[in-house]
């Protein structure tokens, strides 16, 4: 097991295109360290700048104890799971497993060890005989795992293993991958689009966004206190409702002026006397739109598609100009034309400068 640490890592392509632009962060040994982000955020060159796949354009790449930014790939004592499962369709499951170790002149009672250790782990001591053509997909990314699994490398890295799966296997998939983390403690770096692969297997998320960090913290920190409107926006799903408007202030209570005639009942909102006035773009999590009691709704929107998904239902609403979604309780299912009353919980509302995008923290 490692560290690895990236210190003002970045990669600037012959075209003058910036890949990643000044990363520096470290991903601590033993730590499942997720990168997500949009197609083309930079997040896989980041880990195939670790692979050795991608050359360092400047900064300085660390692998435990030492300087890796020019080791070939196969010095670099880390095992890559890729999106294909890339298995050779003409060797078994014991054959793909045991094909890097061979290479590599591991004896054969060695080999035989990690992958009988590794297919039950797997569980694919029942498959071992197979070839890649007679598994499931969940089988072949097991296989794919199991083949790192058996180098013992010192750090995981998987790019979008998951992606080719469907929604049930993709789940099964990523407890899989969790329990095996915590059964190995080895350093795993993940690349993934998905921000619920994203919040249910990292201990720590890595935001990016053309290029840059945007923001790293543990899951439920970047749900909560997000630094900016683009990892508000893309972390959640639903995604975060953003409402455009002027705050205006009428003693301790708050109200955001959104146009159309919308005004937001705050309440006694924590913000500081000289935002009275000031635009802002105001970020409520669908699951803090809650059924208001008679007399106490902050908003009243009008319900266009409602979609019960069993243990909660999401109404899509509309408030003027504001396309709104509310996560609420399956007790209730409200019907598209009616006008729903719903109140925002105090504290709940984050703010946004309009220009930078950045969250305002009021001042102590």
């Amino acid at each position: 097991m490692a560290q690895v640490r990236f210190d003002a890592v970045r990669k600037v392509y012959p075209n003058g295109f910036v890949g990643v632009a000044g990363a520096s962060f470290e991903v601590v040994d033993g730590e499942l360290l997720v990168l997500v982000g949009p197609s083309g955020c930079g997040k896989s060159t980041l880990l195939r700048m670790v692979a050795g796949l991608e050359a360092i354009s400047d900064g300085t790449l660390t692998i435990g104890d030492r300087v890796v930014n020019d080791v070939a790939p196969k010095d670099r004592d880390i095992a890559m799971v890729f999106q294909s499962y890339a298995l050779y369709p003409h060797m078994s499951v014991a054959e793909n497993l045991a094909f890097g170790l061979k290479l590599r002149g591991q004896s054969k009672s060695e080999i035989a060890a990690r992958v009988t250790e590794a297919a039950q782990m797997l569980e694919l001591d029942q498959v071992l005989d197979r070839k890649p053509g007679q598994l499931s997909g969940g089988q072949r990314q097991r296989v794919a795992l199991g083949r790192a699994l058996v180098r013992q490398p010192q750090v995981f890295l998987l790019d979008e293993p998951l992606s080719n799966l469907d929604a049930k296997l993709r789940s099964g998939m990523r407890v899989e991958i969790a329990r095996l983390h915590r059964k190995l403690g080895t350093t795993m770096i993940y690349v993934t689009h998905d921000q619920i692969e994203a919040m249910t297997l990292g201990q720590r998320i890595v935001v990016l966004k053309d290029g840059r960090i945007q923001q790293i913290d543990t899951p439920m920190a970047l749900y909560e206190r997000p630094a900016n409107l683009f990892v508000a926006t893309f972390l959640g799903s639903p995604a975060m409702n953003v409402l455009r408007g002027r705050l205006e202030r009428d003693g301790r209570s708050w109200t955001l002026e959104a146009g159309d005639e919308v005004s937001l009942a705050l309440g006694e909102a924590e913000f500081p006397p000289d935002w009275a006035g000031r635009e802002v773009d105001l970020g409520i999590r669908p699951e803090h739109l809650l059924p208001a009691a008679a007399g106490a709704a902050s908003l009243a929107p009008v319900v266009e598609v409602v979609e019960p998904v069993g243990s909660e239902v999401f109404a899509n609403l509309r408030l003027g100009r504001h396309a709104l979604i509310a996560r609420l309780p399956p007790d209730r299912v409200p019907v598209p034309g009616e006008t729903l009353p719903l109140s925002i919980p105090s504290g709940r509302v984050h703010a946004f400068d309009v220009g930078t995008g950045e969250r305002l923290v009021p001042r102590a």
